[in-house]
């Protein structure tokens, strides 16, 4: 693995750079090593040593990297293309000893979610492409997560004929898609249509999911049984969550400050379109307890001009790794109240 770019540290963070928009990050289990998505095309996924904080491209799109499991995938074309492949929502799944199911979000080449097989048994972890699930027409995702028994979900945005601006006034402009293993294709759960539909997860014991609506700056909850109603809302307090992911036993969610002052405060409507939020926001990491709908705050900071658009976050030993939509960085920051460390 190649030593990254070295990046200057600061505002108590250090980075490391050449990420190409790292939109999320998923950990693989019981090792040091972080998963992230590259939001551009070509950015593909991206391996991380925690401990080295060496970064490498990981799809490379060679043979020994593919598996096609034409049973389970039996509709999927082909393999992703390395070279488009754009992927934002990342799940990850252990599906077995050392094994675990990568389900991501890809825009290059195609709609879809490509699904990858790690294997952990080894000191660097081995990923093999499997199968892919293609999204439904001018329906791209934005998040995935998946039950047990190899249900996927898929959070959308805005569905055709609707905007950014839309959710930002609150309109109902995305939805969560389902799909069961045999089916044909991904369809629309009734009920789920919110602003702005964004992160995603399910419950362990898979009877409820948990999907953000970022126009509400909040986390909505629904049984599986029957999606045409929430179960619960979560309003967060003063942030905009974007990723939502288990981390251990507690809902960690990520996000930019909903009212930021150095920003004008809140996201503006202007001259009929909505902020790109290109103006450097704060952000917040908060845990959820879903059946309270408490949140507690794990990190906050101010403004950082190196450092824009978090958008998921995981704990690693007394670290708090960031990833961010917008930048080019990957930010890691000490716990509040403890040191720095290796583990």
């Amino acid at each position: 693995m190649h030593p990254t770019h070295e990046c200057e540290p600061s505002g108590g963070h250090s980075f490391i750079c050449g990420a190409q928009r790292p939109e999320d990050l998923a950990r693989i289990p019981h090792t040091r090593w972080l998963v992230f998505s590259g939001f551009s095309d070509g950015a593909g996924l991206k391996l991380v040593d925690t401990r080295t904080r060496a970064m490498r491209r990981w799809y490379t799109g060679e043979s020994a990297q593919l598996a096609f499991d034409r049973h389970r995938f039996g509709l999927c074309p082909s393999p992703p293309d390395p070279s488009l492949l754009n992927t934002q929502g990342l799940s990850l799944r252990t599906v077995g000893e050392s094994q675990h199911d990568l389900h991501v979000v890809n825009h290059g080449g195609r709609e879809s979610i490509e699904v990858f097989r790690i294997d952990s048994a080894r000191d660097e972890p081995q990923l093999r492409w499997i199968g892919c699930i293609e999204m439904p027409a001018a329906t791209p995702a934005n998040s995935v997560a998946t039950y047990s028994d190899g249900t996927v979900l898929a959070s959308v945005l805005t569905h055709p004929g609707t905007s950014i601006t839309d959710f930002v006034r609150g309109d109902a402009t995305g939805g969560v898609y389902q799909w069961r293993p045999g089916e044909a294709g991904f369809r629309l759960l009734p009920g789920t249509r919110l602003p702005g539909n964004n992160g995603i997860e399910t419950s362990p014991d898979d009877r409820e999911f948990y999907v953000v609506a970022f126009g509400w700056h909040a986390v909505v909850i629904y049984a599986r049984a029957d999606t045409s109603q929430p179960l619960r809302k979560a309003i967060a307090p003063g942030f905009m969550p974007d990723n939502i992911h288990w981390d251990g036993s507690r809902l960690i969610l990520a996000g930019m400050q909903y009212d930021e002052p150095a920003c004008g405060g809140t996201r503006k409507i202007v001259d009929g379109k909505a902020d790109d939020m290109r103006c450097h926001r704060g952000y917040t990491v908060a845990a959820l307890e879903p059946q309270t709908l408490e949140f507690t705050t794990v990190a906050y900071a101010e403004p950082n001009a190196g450092f824009n658009g978090v958008s998921a976050a995981r704990v690693v030993g007394n670290e708090l790794w960031l990833a961010a939509y917008q930048g080019e960085r990957i930010a890691i920051r000490a716990l509040p109240g403890v040191s720095s460390s290796s583990n």
